[in-house]
């Protein structure tokens, strides 16, 4: 995970990444492989996709759902 810092700018690092998976779950639900295939695009690799939607979980912003594995997004 690549932290704001002396050597790593804000926009370069990995928090300035949260909002892209966010207002993309905001929207409606998504797989995770949906999600993966929208955000791709902007200059994200899987290992910080799957890093981002780590840090999201753990700060509760994103759940899976069980049952039907789906990302939604946590107001």
């Amino acid at each position: 995970m690549r932290l704001p810092s002396k050597v790593t700018p804000y926009r370069n690092s990995t928090l300035a990444k949260f909002p892209l998976i966010l207002s993309e779950l905001k929207k409606n639900d998504m797989s995770p492989d949906e999600l993966f295939k929208v955000v791709k695009s902007k200059d994200l690799n899987a290992a910080e996709f799957i890093e981002i939607l780590d840090c999201l979980y753990l700060l509760d912003k994103v759940e899976l759902i069980p049952g039907k594995e789906l990302l939604h997004y946590v107001g």
